[in-house]
């Protein structure tokens, strides 16, 4: 019997209307094996939260460019806890300021990957802490 896929959801929360990145980085994910679910630009956090549920992921990937993660992902956080899925793992990509990436791991996020983070690095880095938290 295989292990099952590790599922990601890669999401565009927010007014951002540029998903490029968002759409690299899923297909690197899915040809590293993962199944990944892209739930396309402006979604809420109770859209990407809802998503997350009904989808049974093991991550989520938030990619924000618009200068709204510090509003945005505290709230994707907050109601991943209230729903019992901060098991979940959760990585932002995209325009973050560096003093900001401590805020945003202060609330939950695992990792921040900057623009021109290596694909395989990302990769890694979901595949190994999925499985830490299996």
């Amino acid at each position: 019997m295989s292990e099952r896929k590790i599922r990601v959801l890669i999401a565009k929360p927010g007014l951002d209307g540029h998903d490029r990145g968002a759409k690299v980085i899923a297909r690197a994910l899915r040809d590293a094996g993962m199944e990944v679910i892209y739930t396309g630009l402006r979604q809420t956090p109770e859209q990407i939260v809802q998503a997350a549920l009904q989808e049974d992921v093991d991550c989520i990937g938030l990619s924000i460019l618009s200068g709204a993660h510090m509003v945005l992902v505290p709230q994707v956080m907050t109601l991943l806890r209230e729903r019992g899925l901060d098991h979940i793992l959760v990585v932002v990509g995209g325009i973050i300021p560096d003093e900001d990436v401590p805020k945003l791991k202060q609330v939950g996020v695992a990792e921040v990957f900057p623009p021109g983070t290596l694909l395989e690095d990302i990769t890694r880095f979901i595949r190994e802490h999925v499985r830490q938290r299996a």
